[in-house]
Parts: structure tokens; C-alpha cells; sequence
């Protein structure tokens, strides 16, 4: 692939992820959440499973501890997560989504479905999974990070 393919490539796929990024926040604010920015959605997909610690959420987020400490006061704040103690750690706090921080995950997965839709319907499911499957091997479980 010469220079000029691998910028294109690079564009359009930096394009997409913007695109999905806006689609799946406008959807979470449409669901009523508009309290929110999507970076929060980001934190959210670190917390989702059985919560972190601020520390975690940095290194998720590749911030300062200091930023995600102010994030996580901002998420405590706004109902969406609460700090319990750790159960391993006890100098560290666990932070982990409280019912409406599950409810608005529940509403980015769902606007995630509707911000596809509209590719399974252009390139068709079967190209769709080719696609997801392609960039599975290209990122593996890497952490996705927000644009600040």
C-alpha cells in the first residue's frame, strides 16, 4: 500500500470511529441522558463489568489520576456511579455504575445497534461481520480511548 492509500485508509477509518462516536452519543442523549459527554461513555465501558478504581479508569482512559478522580466526583455526582470499598485493597475505592449508570449503558448499546444499521444495510451482514471480524484481529482488546 503506498503513502497516499495508507492516509485515505487511516482517514476514513479516524472518520468512522468520529461518526460512531457521534451517533452513539446522540442516541444516549435522545434516550434522555444528556448529561453526559462521550468520553463518560469510554469510563462506562471500563466500569460496565464489575467496576475500577480510579487508577484503572486512568490507565483506561490515558489520563492523570487526577483527571479521573475529577471524572469519577463528576459520575458520583450525577448518579451514574458510587465508590465501595475494595474488596481486595483497603486503601483503594471501587467505582461502579449505579442502576442509572446501567440504564445508560444499556441505551449506548442500543444506540450503537441503530448507528450500524445503516452499514449492515449498505455493505450487507455477512461483509458487516467480515469488517468487525478484520478489525478484531487488527485491535485486539486494545483500550479505546476518547479524543480530548
Amino acid at each position: 500500500m503506498n503513502n497516499a492509500d495508507a492516509m485515505s485508509l487511516t482517514a476514513t477509518l479516524l472518520a468512522a470511529a468520529g461518526g460512531l462516536t457521534a451517533a452513539i452519543h446522540d442516541g444516549v442523549v435522545a434516550r434522555g441522558f444528556d448529561d453526559l459527554r462521550p468520553a463518560h461513555g469510554f469510563a462506562f465501558a471500563r466500569l460496565a463489568p464489575v467496576g475500577a478504581t480510579a487508577a484503572d479508569l486512568a490507565e483506561h482512559l490515558g489520563v492523570s489520576r487526577q483527571a479521573a478522580s475529577q471524572m469519577v466526583e463528576e459520575l458520583v455526582g450525577k448518579g451514574y456511579v458510587e465508590r465501595h470499598p475494595h474488596p481486595d485493597d483497603a486503601r483503594a475505592r471501587l467505582v461502579v455504575l449505579t442502576d442509572r449508570g446501567r440504564a445508560c449503558t444499556r441505551a449506548a448499546e442500543e444506540a450503537a445497534a441503530d448507528a450500524v444499521r445503516p452499514w449492515a444495510a449498505l455493505l450487507g451482514e455477512r461483509r458487516l461481520q467480515a469488517l468487525r471480524d478484520d478489525l478484531a484481529r487488527l485491535a485486539p482488546g486494545g483500550p479505546i480511548r476518547p479524543n480530548w
